[in-house]
């Protein structure tokens, strides 16, 4: 008698199981930045600012936001890095570079205040090939245009090498 109870309760679970295709992958590979990836981004973007004549911070944060990679020039403020993190983690968050994104958010469109966040110029997302990779942020220049093109610098230094890469 038990039998007879246990296949259709047998059947009627395999018939609302989850279907798992032989194709369907059980697990994802995630492409994340190299250290030394990291490091060639922030000492571009620290070089290409001092050849504007300005000492900045950088980050260099990974897919997820978290920091990988933190330089600060000899004579740029504190207050630069904070505020580089939070430029390179909002960029990898919105997956768009901050100075299209300044006076976005108004009236009813207002970004939340949440800590963390900056939408101002100087962060960009790395984005290579449709993926996010992470972000860069760049803080300590007069204005927030230097900060972008050195941000800039430091993700062109590595683009072609992670184009080829694929």
């Amino acid at each position: 008698m038990y039998k007879l109870f246990l296949f259709p309760v047998l059947a009627i679970a395999v018939a609302f199981a989850p279907t798992l295709h032989a194709e369907d992958p059980m697990t994802i590979n995630i492409k994340r930045l190299s250290l030394e990836t990291a490091n060639r981004i922030a000492d571009a973007a620290i070089k290409a600012c001092r050849k504007e004549g300005v000492q900045i911070a950088v980050t260099v944060v990974d897919r997820g936001g978290h920091p990988q990679v933190v330089m600060r020039d000899v004579l740029a403020m504190d207050i630069t890095l904070p505020i580089s993190k939070q430029k390179a983690h909002t960029a990898m968050a919105f997956n768009s570079p901050l100075s299209q994104m300044e006076g976005s958010f108004k009236g009813a469109y207002a970004v939340p205040k949440i800590d963390g966040l900056v939408i101002s110029a100087g962060g960009l997302p790395i984005n290579i090939g449709g993926t996010i990779l992470g972000g860069v942020g760049v803080s300590g220049a007069p204005s927030g245009v230097t900060d972008e093109k050195c941000a800039q610098a430091g993700i062109d230094a590595v683009k072609a090498d992670l184009e080829m890469e694929g």
